[in-house]
C-alpha cells in the first residue's frame, strides 16, 4: 500500500519521489484541503477503500495512512 501511495503521490501532486517518506506528513508535502479531498477519491479509485479528507488530515503521516487504509481492507 505505501508504494501504491507513493505512485499516487508523484503522479497527481508531482510529489518528488525522493521527498516521500513514512514519517512525513501530510502537510510537509504541500498538500492542502482540496489536494486531500483528490487524494481520497484517489484512493478510493485505486484501492477501492473509503477514507474521507478529515480521515487525512487527522492521520497526518503518511505511515498512518498507509496503516488507516489497510485496516480498512485495501490490499497491499
Amino acid at each position: 500500500m505505501y508504494e501504491q501511495l507513493k505512485q499516487i503521490m508523484v503522479r497527481k501532486f508531482q510529489v518528488p519521489s525522493a521527498e516521500i517518506k513514512p514519517e512525513v506528513t501530510l502537510k510537509d508535502l504541500g498538500l492542502d484541503s482540496l489536494d486531500l479531498v483528490e487524494l481520497s477519491l484517489a484512493i478510493e479509485q485505486e484501492t477501492g477503500v473509503r477514507v474521507t479528507d478529515d480521515e487525512l488530515a487527522e492521520a497526518g503521516r503518511l505511515a498512518s495512512v498507509v496503516h488507516l487504509v489497510t485496516s480498512r481492507g485495501a490490499v497491499v
